[in-house]
């Protein structure tokens, strides 16, 4: 449009016409194509002598994202004696309005004007006036995409003009930052730890490093098995040829009176359907729940979560039938008011019965395997078997029980591997596989129930979104003396665990800093949301977020760096830190990266650019490790050698029943390689088999970051069970091979078999007891963790003040994570939770906000990866490095912990905009809600481009 390109279009009789680009485009997703005919070529016309063409666009991420607003300009320009003279203009945007437009008033306005300063500050006026957006626009962002077309037009303008001899002279060296193209090399990482000689962890790394190729091996098998997309999992299931599949029938209100739902008549006729069920089908209890029976399977009276909560299930032939007959069930409602933030329930007193602002804002957990179930009967229908994708196989054996009707032991759920839960298919997973049951315990089907991506997001619920309101006494020196916090989680419309989150929030709410006098209250709101669920951290990233924003502001008080704020050796709930080694990783990272240099050069850099901004910011981290819920600090192991076949002296190997879930974290690998060790056997002898409730009964989720030491440590007291009964064999012979050994142990009657258990020691905390801090008053020990994982952060961004994009710059981790069982997997988790980490507070989007008309109220408009962004490869840190620091006890969980060290990129976002905001005369401390997005990092710049469109406190509100 921008360069006058003609389109050649032809129908189907060989009848050609041409038009322009501009002219192509009638409105959204329409265009002047007739029946019949199509568009046969494009022509671009050849530049002329002094014609500036550019391109510009901005969406939430750099990479496969549609732009939030792009443009294309062209000027061509008139050399006379004084001046450049515009002869012809043409201004394109995409994203402000339904389909591509063009300038038309800023072309007239241009065309025949002198090039310079002045023509640029009319130009902007004229422009917006030209390009109206009104305030309930599709796409929201009203404010941000007006800046963005004046913004564009005005990095054009500095573009052109760095281009012309005459005009370049009058433009400042510090402005040409806007025109400047990021320079992006090739990301580079390192990943640095240590192997340390130390007890019994040394002898199983040492195994590990002698036989590294049978590792490898090992671990290439698994790894081939998945990208050849040979490894099955739940939907790969091949469903029995007297299978159905089921489909949901969903709620399309955020809160409403069901008054009738139809007997299924219309869904009758689909092709295919097999049977509807209701909550009237259900045959024991529609409550179900993780804590308290809040929530129903199937919706009766009333839909109380904002769209898509479940009313039944309809049953059919295909997937694709069954979705179109669910579709085809009628519900009549009569609407209630809804509740759809953290703040409307706080206004209106709508919580969960449970025990200055700083908003954050929740995430979708987008593992990449759906939720999916496959259910069958057996013997009759006396029993109940499925294979489901799940955190928690206990929790849906627990589901289908009370659903049925029929004693758990009846039931048996199995899961090989997921593809990724993050603490999604922890408790969300379970409904599924009860929604599923009814059925195929009804007809006596199998049936499989597995949901589109969509609807995963749509229903099982994401991060809990948190408010916190804070008031903190401190002394000049940055001496914390009281806070007084009140924090608020938006759970949704059942409880699940967000009573246990608000919790962790609480616990986490110090993060390393000394509070001697501390109040700390909590709250669960109740929303007419889907049921918020765990997500990797559990709350604690929300709770340690609102601290850091506190000590940020501190800082900003009192004119100091944040690191200069007192850290503590005692938490704000009576734990003594035993071992903390924060001041050590504190001050390795800050020797490692230069800090005092990063320091001058980032000072630097910004005095010598206007229009793009650096900063850097450190982060330290303390996360306690063990279920926060005494009883789930168990887990049960069961270990045999027994499997043989051809030549029993080489073929005899090790498997293992044990109750952690592989959903890609290694935990499997680990497992296996503490069983290897403890036999000193090859790592391919050791196979760890399905999980499964018939199996290993009672045990806990997969979850909170202790699976490995948990697992591990119950698969090792099996193991040492096993040794002891064969020590008297081994003894009294040399044996060639642990193979030939456990052949005799056979042949002698000795139990191959180990029943390991494992509790976390040493952990118990009491809500109800009191203490003071001051005082050293501790009435009894609070230790509601085993240990803490210690880690810091350091980043740099850039940010481009006149759009908002940024990119990191560089990113380093320590994390205290000594003697790791397997660095490749310990490093790949610390990485991956940093990026993870990163989109929550940086990228990623969410609910709609029901001040904007053209989203139904509170629904989810960020269904998919169309509009939902997770980090791809361009938001990875140019230099990425991760070290594992060296201590002197154990390996450390690595899962949650790294995962709030991403907030050093969003405070160093934070400090970027300070310094553009300095720069305009603005040096007052302004907020940043997470994610900290291009919106929102541009509006906050306060330039005169974005003044002319906002107040100094404007504060977007979409959250999409």
């Amino acid at each position: 449009m921008a360069v006058g390109a003609k389109f050649l279009i032809i129908d189907s009789k060989g009848n050609s016409r041409t038009t322009l680009a501009e002219n192509f485009f009638l409105g959204y997703r329409k265009v002047d194509l007739a029946s019949g005919e199509i568009l046969l070529s494009v022509f671009l016309p050849w530049n002329k002598r002094f014609e500036y063409v550019k391109e510009f666009k901005q969406s939430h991420r750099k990479d496969d994202d549609i732009a939030i607003v792009n443009a294309g300009m062209c000027i061509q320009l008139q050399e006379t004696s004084e001046s450049w003279v515009v002869a012809d203009a043409s201004i394109a945007y995409g994203g402000v309005a339904p389909c591509s437009l063009s300038a038309k008033k800023a072309k007239g306005f241009l065309v025949g004007k002198v090039w310079d300063q002045n023509l640029l500050q009319d130009a902007l006026k004229v422009l917006q006036n030209d390009i109206l957006l009104k305030d309930d626009a599709p796409g929201g962002m009203v404010e941000f995409r007006k800046s963005l077309t004046l913004s564009f037009l005005f990095k054009f303008f500095l573009w052109v003009s760095h281009q012309l001899d005459g005009v370049k002279e009058s433009i400042p060296a510090s402005h040409l930052s806007a025109v400047h193209p990021v320079h992006h090399p090739t990301i580079t990482g390192s990943q640095d730890y240590e192997i340390m000689k130390h007890g019994h962890l040394w002898v199983l790394l040492r195994f590990i490093y002698l036989q590294n190729l049978r590792m490898l091996d090992y671990m290439f098998n698994i790894l081939y098995t998945q990208v050849t997309g040979e490894a099955e999992y739940a939907d790969d299931i091949q469903l029995p040829s007297n299978g159905f599949h089921a489909a949901l029938v969903l709620s399309r209100k955020p809160h409403a009176r069901i008054l009738s739902i139809d007997d299924g008549s219309e869904a009758m006729s689909s092709h295919g359907f097999v049977g509807l069920f209701l909550a009237k089908d259900v045959l024991a209890h529609n409550k179900i729940e993780p804590v308290v029976y809040d929530e129903e399977l199937f919706a009766t009276e009333y839909v109380t979560c904002v769209v898509f909560q479940v009313i039944g299930v309809v049953v059919a032939d295909t997937h694709e039938n069954a979705k179109a007959a669910a579709r085809k069930v009628n519900v009549k409602y009569e609407d209630l008011p809804a509740i759809l933030s953290i703040k409307e329930a706080i206004n209106a007193g709508s919580f969960h019965p449970n025990a200055e602002k700083c908003l954050i804002k929740g995430q979708e957990l987008f593992y990449l395997e759906p939720h999916s179930s496959l259910v069958w009967t057996l013997d009759g229908g006396n029993e109940v078997h499925m294979i489901s994708s799940t955190q928690a196989p206990q929790k849906h054996q627990k589901y289908v029980s009370h659903v049925l009707g029929l004693p758990m032991s009846k039931i048996v759920c199995k899961t090989k591997r997921i593809g990724g839960g993050f603490g999604g298919k922890e408790t969300r997973s379970a409904f599924i596989a009860a929604a599923a049951s009814l059925p195929a315990y009804l007809l006596n089907w199998p049936v499989k129930l597995t949901l589109d991506r969509d609807v995963d997001m749509m229903i099982t619920g994401q991060r809990h979104s948190f408010l916190g309101k804070y008031k903190v006494r401190f002394t000049n020196e940055g001496s914390v003396l009281a806070l007084d916090l009140e924090i608020y989680n938006n759970a949704g419309n059942s409880l699940d665990p967000s009573l246990a989150i608000l919790e962790r929030a609480m616990f986490h709410s110090d993060n390393v800093y000394y509070i001697p006098n501390m109040r700390i209250t909590g709250k669960v709101c109740f929303t007419n949301f889907p049921s918020h669920t765990a997500f990797r951290g559990f709350g604690g990233p929300q709770g340690m977020l609102i601290t850091e924003n506190w000590i940020h502001r501190i800082a900003d008080e009192l004119k100091m760096s944040s690191e200069e704020i007192k850290q503590g050796y005692i938490s704000h709930y009576g734990q003594q830190l035993e071992h903390c080694t924060l001041h050590q990783l504190w001050n390795e990272l800050k020797l490692s990266c230069d800090f005092v240099k990063a320091c001058e050069q980032v000072d630097l850099f910004n005095s010598h650019n206007c229009w793009k901004k650096r900063a850097i910011a450190m982060v330290p981290t303390k996360f306690g490790i063990s279920f926060t819920t005494k009883l789930m600090n168990q887990v049960i192991t069961i270990y045999n050698h027994g499997r043989c076949s051809g030549s029993c002296l080489y073929r005899w190997n090790c498997f293992s029943y044990q109750w952690g879930v592989e959903m890609g974290q290694g935990l499997h690998t680990k497992v296996a390689q503490i069983a290897a060790s403890a036999f000193n056997i090859p790592l391919s002898s050791v196979f760890i088999s399905d999980t499964s409730t018939d199996k290993v009964p009672n045990s806990s989720p997969t979850a909170a970051s202790a699976s490995s030491d948990m697992y591990g440590a119950a698969v090792l007291d099996a193991c040492e069970q096993i040794k002891a009964r064969m020590e008297p064999v081994a003894s009294r012979n040399n044996f060639n091979s642990f193979a030939e050994l456990a052949v005799v142990c056979f042949a002698e009657r000795i139990d191959l078999s180990g029943h390991g258990f494992f509790i976390t020691p040493d952990i118990g905390f009491d809500w109800k007891m009191e203490w003071n801090l001051s005082n050293k008053v501790i009435l009894e020990p609070h230790t509601p963790f085993r240990y803490f994982t210690y880690g810091a952060a350091f980043s740099e961004v850039e940010i481009d003040t006149l759009t908002g994009d940024f990119h990191t710059r560089v990113a380093s981790r320590i994390m205290v994570l000594v003697l790791s069982r397997n660095p490749a997997i310990d490093v790949g988790q610390t990485e991956g939770a940093f990026i993870q980490g990163l989109g929550w507070l940086a990228l990623e989007l969410k609910w709609g906000d029901a001040a904007h008309k053209w989203i139904s109220p509170g629904c989810l408009y960020t269904c998919g990866p169309g509009a939902y962004k997770i980090p791809s490869i361009n938001d990875v840190p140019l230099k990425f490095n991760v070290s594992l620091l060296k201590a002197i006890h154990s390996s450390k969980a690595v899962g949650e912990p790294p995962f709030f060290l991403a907030s050093a990129v969003f405070f160093a976002i934070k400090d970027a905009i300070r310094a553009a905001r300095l720069e305009v005369g603005w040096s007052d401390w302004f907020p940043l809600d997470n994610p900290a997005t291009p919106e929102r990092i541009r509006m906050a710049c306060l330039d005169d481009i974005a003044s002319s469109l906002i107040n100094s406190d404007f504060h977007p509100t979409l959250r999409v």
